[in-house]
């Protein structure tokens, strides 16, 4: 967060889930490094609501203990608490014990919003829950007149992914939270577009002369995005096997950096431009049949392998999954936008679990110069120029060219420049929510899905669930530790492309 921005409205924020992992391992850091940064009202309050009994020191006491268990296991030993700052922050916590579906629990929750110096009661709801709870905890706030706004205060309810498990699914709960709140009290979260190179794509592509006139089809050969895991299902069996890569990841995660990467300049930095123009792109995206979109996508499952030197075990033998399981836990498709600006630009997306190396990319590759002035007449004869920006682990942007290679003949070979956050700006430790909390508390919903987005991206991959369901297309097995199943590589190769490898060092 810059040093700059101004502190949050006062607001009482009640985490339903408060003792999930959710709320341990990213809300509360998120919420320190806020409280650090002094961004947040000194009248600023956490409520944490769930159905465990305990007091609110033994939640406090829970809360202290799940952050510093965290620091002590950060990966470089660096990090550290601010007594002060931690201090501050859980003198402003409480709890309620409840049942979700208990009336009396949000009567409870009505008496903790007391009118602040300002005369405001501001509150935020924030669903660290169940998605079976997504309709029924806003149907209950409603019902209990807790989203009732005056004209000094405001009531928003944040919620996490996933929004629906099909279309169907995601229309029902739209119209549900809809019939709840109003659609600028809702905030649909997606921790992706919390990361600061996310959010740098608009200033890189609309803010920068050399690269805004070339950002469509007539330079541009294919744009690769890429969201590889080294982690398998772990503890989440019931949960992902229920699930499966496609709804997990990619009409959420990977649709929003598509249509980041993909949407027309919008007229103004207003919330609803920008979402209007991501909903465009997403809306974009051509439609197939079952048996069309099998085609043009690959499914696959790890088996037993090693990633990182530990050992994995087949998907299979994971806890609470399937011993037959037919759920991928990987996926690669190609999309087609069709708009103006990319019309014959495929869009290849692949996302996966278990796989060599952690590394979230969108790559943009350019079309070739021809090769004729150096001796090579082949179209194919120079390596094209490639643009990869890179979300995570590392966050920065590469370019990929050609230079001649010093001596006295013109011999070319590829170089590449990097830029790295981390070298050049200075920031401090974030967990990808901060910005999206403090958006939240100030009201600004860019960085949110809005209903019509969501809508797009399950319309967009329904004929792939339904292609999968009824049996179409191959699952493909893949080893733990690898680049994922040899489909994946000949579905783009057909096209006469081939992936940035996941081994080894990534373009930089």
């Amino acid at each position: 967060m810059p040093s700059d921005a101004a502190p949050a409205p006062p607001a009482t924020m009640f985490i339903f889930g408060a003792s999930g992992d959710l709320t341990k391992r990213l809300l509360m850091p998120a919420i320190y490094n806020l409280a650090f940064e002094g961004v947040l009202d000194p009248e600023f309050q956490i409520i944490g609501v769930d159905h465990i009994a305990r007091s609110e020191d033994d939640y406090r006491a829970f809360l202290t203990e799940s952050v510093r268990d965290l620091i002590a296991r950060s990966t470089d030993g660096s990090a550290s608490i601010d007594e002060e700052v931690w201090s501050w922050l859980i003198s402003r916590i409480g709890y309620v014990a409840g049942d979700f579906d208990d009336p009396a629990t949000y009567e409870t929750l009505k008496s903790r919003i007391t009118p602040r110096a300002d005369g405001s009661t501001n509150a935020v709801f924030y669903l660290a829950v169940a998605p079976r709870f997504f309709g029924s905890i806003p149907e209950k706030l409603a019902a209990g007149g807790l989203l009732e706004e005056g004209e000094k205060s405001f009531r928003r309810i944040v919620i996490e992914k996933p929004f629906g498990n099909d279309l169907a699914s995601a229309k029902a709960l739209n119209a549900h939270l809809l019939g709840a709140a109003e659609e600028h009290q809702l905030f649909r979260i997606d921790h992706f577009l919390g990361k600061e190179t996310v959010q740098n794509i608009m200033s890189l592509r609309f803010a920068n002369g050399i690269f805004e006139p070339i950002w469509r089809r007539e330079y541009i050969e294919h744009v690769q995005i890429t969201a590889a895991e080294t982690v398998g299902v772990e503890t989440r069996g019931k949960f992902y096997d229920a699930t499966g890569a496609l709804r997990d990841m990619v009409p959420n995660h990977m649709f929003q950096l598509l249509a980041t990467t993909a949407m027309e300049p919008p007229n103004s930095f207003d919330a609803d431009a920008i979402r209007t123009e991501k909903a465009k792109a997403i809306e974009a995206i051509r439609i197939q049949s079952p048996g069309e979109a099998a085609n043009w996508a690959v499914r696959g499952q790890y088996t037993a392998g090693s990633v990182l030197g530990k050992q994995v075990a087949d998907y299979r033998a994971e806890p609470d999954v399937d011993p037959h399981s037919l759920t991928e836990t990987y996926v690669a498709m190609k999309c087609m936008v069709d708009n103006w600006r990319w019309s014959g630009v495929p869009f290849y997306i692949r996302t996966g679990k278990a796989l060599t190396t952690r590394r979230t990319e969108i790559a943009i590759q350019f079309k070739r110069a021809p090769g004729v002035l150096f001796g090579n007449p082949s179209a194919g004869g120079l390596t094209p120029n490639m643009l990869v920006i890179h979300v995570q682990p590392d966050e920065g942007i590469s370019l990929r060219f050609a230079a001649k290679v010093p001596g006295r003949r013109v011999r070319l070979s590829e170089v590449d420049m990097d830029f790295r956050y981390k070298d050049y700006f200075q920031a401090q430790p974030s967990t990808g929510y901060e910005t999206l909390i403090y958006d939240c508390l100030i009201g600004d919903a860019t960085l949110f899905q809005r209903a019509d987005n969501i809508e797009a991206g399950w319309a967009a991959v329904q004929p792939l669930l339904d292609a999968w369901r009824a049996r179409i297309g191959d699952l493909n097995p893949y080893a733990a530790g690898g680049s994922g199943p040899q489909a994946a590589h000949a579905l783009i190769g057909r096209d006469g492309y081939s992936w940035l490898p996941l081994s080894g060092a990534p373009l930089r």
